[in-house]
Order: structure tokens, then sequence, then C-alpha cells
């Protein structure tokens, strides 16, 4: 990434930022995602014991929440006052600065490296066939991929249309959007405070349930003051799911799958949310955002209960060592 950011900046500096150059970027930025994504995924576990992975894991979430907000609004004040070109070498910078401190930081707790095998082909099958033959990581990976399907599309792309169809103002839609966000960082700062609420599995299924219940008070709410209520409860749903899902899946992967089974998890959660975000919005058109909404929640509900439903996921105890 650092240098890309270079070249492009580069060309940016002589073409301008035509959409040819734009949906390059695009590419490029998936290409190196698609690497980086696993591998820093599965850096937690290098890094700390198993027993602080919620704490950390949910340090990290806090701190990616704060980029996502604030890296729009600054990358907009960026293009602004320097230019796409200009943008671009403040990425490089940054990227610099994270090389550094990757080259600095040694991991604290080694993990043996995996076997060699027959090739790339049979080392992603190994993968997938670890991932969801295990009895914690298969439910935790449907889990996962409901949240993406039908949870994240409900604030980024269902809420939105909703606003326009009851002629909500922007900011009364904001405002739910905010109320979701805030409730979310207060239950990942609480993880990270005083460590996992309970049993991982047992919360991340049970706040799948909070969470439908609480996009069907979203489209079912007569008023913007009902929507903001209904925002709280999604967020502190999303917010339980996401501090404890992740270092289940994280801490049940075998050592010489670490990297593979985030890989997949990526994928699980890439795919759902590809696919479902254009089915949603299609929906949208034919039955209303209210409709759609209410799918969303019977099968949040539905999915969470499922999970509920399975012993080796509801019993796990990952971070609940005593530390």
């Amino acid at each position: 990434m650092l240098i890309f950011s270079l070249i492009l900046a580069a060309a940016a500096y002589s073409l301008g930022a035509p959409p040819l150059l734009l949906i390059a970027t695009g590419v490029a930025v998936g290409v190196v995602d698609a690497f980086y994504l696993p591998a820093s995924g599965s850096m937690p576990r290098r890094l700390v014991a198993k027993a602080q992975l919620p704490r950390a894991l949910s340090l990290r979430q806090v701190g990616g929440q704060v980029i996502n907000m604030g890296g729009g609004p600054l990358a907009g004040v960026l293009v602004g006052l320097a230019g796409f070109a200009g943008a671009a070498v403040v990425n490089a910078v940054t990227f610099a600065f994270t090389l550094v401190v990757l080259t600095v930081i040694r991991p604290q707790h080694e993990v043996p490296p995996a076997p060699r095998t027959a090739g790339l082909l049979k080392e992603a099958m190994s993968g997938v066939k670890v991932a969801f033959s295990h009895p914690v990581l298969r439910p935790g990976l449907w889990l996962t991929g409901a949240a993406a399907g039908f949870l994240l599309p409900v604030l980024s792309l269902l809420l939105p249309l909703l606003a326009r169809e009851e002629e909500w103002s922007a900011g009364a839609a904001g405002l739910v959007f905010g109320a979701q966000g805030v409730d979310m960082v207060a239950v990942t700062l609480v993880v990270v405070k005083r460590g996992p609420l309970g049993r991982p599995g047992l919360m991340a299924a049970s706040a799948l349930v909070l969470a439908g219940v609480g996009v069907l008070a979203l489209g079912l709410s007569p008023s913007t003051t009902g929507a903001i209520a209904a925002g709280l409860i999604i967020g502190v749903g999303n917010g339980t799911f996401s501090a404890h899902i992740a270092p289940l899946v994280l801490a049940s992967s075998p050592d010489t799958h670490l990297s593979r089974i985030q890989a997949v998890l990526v994928l699980v959660q890439s795919l759902a949310l590809l696919l479902m975000n254009n089915v949603l919005g299609a929906l949208v058109d034919l039955e209303g955002a209210t409709v759609i909404l209410v799918v969303c929640a019977v099968m949040l509900v539905g999915v969470g209960l499922a999970g509920l439903a399975s012993s080796p996921l509801r019993n796990d105890r990952t971070g609940l060592e005593r530390r």
C-alpha cells in the first residue's frame, strides 16, 4: 500500500481523478486487503494470551470504529485542501508509519507454522474444511454471516431508505445511526475494561436476537423518537455480538490454520454483505423498507435462536479463564 499510494499520487498529479483511475484504485485496494485482512486478523492471537483476546479485540474494534467515523470526513478535508494526489501522499506517510510499527513489534506468543501442503488450492480447501467441521467455528461462522447479511445493511442501506419512505429529515436519520454507534462503542469499551460479559457463544447468539428485536422496532417505529430508541437497542446487540464472536472464532482456530480461518471469516462476511446488499435493495423497491426490515429482524432472531441451540457454541468459555 505504501508503494501503491506513491504511484497513485503520481498518477493523480498527472491525470487528476478520472473514473478509471478510481476503479483501478478500488481493485488494487481489494487485492491488498485479500492478503492483509486474514494476516492482520490472526495477529492478536500472536500478541496476547487467549484469555486476553476478548479485551484486545474489543480495543481493536474501538480503534476501528473511531477510524471509520473519522476517516471519511478527514479524507474529504484532505482532498479539499491538497487534491486527490495530496491525499494519496498522506496515505503513503501513514503506511510508512505502519511499516515501522510492524518492523519494531514482535509477537509475544509464537504460533507454530502451518505444515507444508501440496498446493494453494489444497491449503484453501483445508481451511474451509476445518472451519465448517469444527463444532464451535461452524455455528460461529453462520452467526457472522447472518450478522453481515441481515444486520450490517440495516443502517448502511435500509435506514436511509426507511427515512426517505417515512419522510424523516436527514438529521433524524443521523441520530438513529449515531445512537447505534454510541451504544456499540460503549459496550465494546466495557469489554475492554472488564473482559467478556459471559460465555462468548451464548452472548453472541443472544446479542443477535437482541439486535433482531431492535431492527423490528426500527421497522415498526411510528416516530423518529422510537427509531432512535431502536438504534440504541441495535447498538447494544451489535456491540455485544462483535465483542464476543471475534475472540471466539480466533481462539477456537487451530494454531496451524489461523490465517486460513480468518480468510474464511472475511470471505463469509464479504459474500454475505455483497449478496444481501443487492438483494435487500431490490426487495425494497418491491415491498418497501418497512417490510424488509421486518424480514431482517425475523432472520436475525431465528439465526440467534439457532445459535443458542448449539451446545458447543453456547457452552464455550473462551476468555473466561482466570486472568
